[in-house]
């Protein structure tokens, strides 16, 4: 089983839900993005989820759109 469902077996177990947060990868730089991954999880993030800069970002939808933007 890996780490992901693992968390949201055990949230599930204490009844709550899971807060995934979204982050561009390499946006502005690697550095920054290690730095802002940390702080979202110290933060309460249970999962954090690296976006790729995609050719088409039409195709994301909104929200997505706007974290590349």
């Amino acid at each position: 089983m890996g780490r992901i469902q693992e968390t949201f077996l055990e949230l599930a177990k204490l009844q709550k839900k899971a807060l995934v947060g979204y982050i561009v990868s390499g946006d502005p730089d690697i550095s920054t993005t290690l730095d802002a991954m940390h702080l979202m999880v110290k933060d309460g993030v249970h999962v954090v989820e690296l976006g790729i800069a995609f050719s088409d970002p039409m195709a994301e939808g909104p929200s997505i759109q706007q974290g590349h933007e």
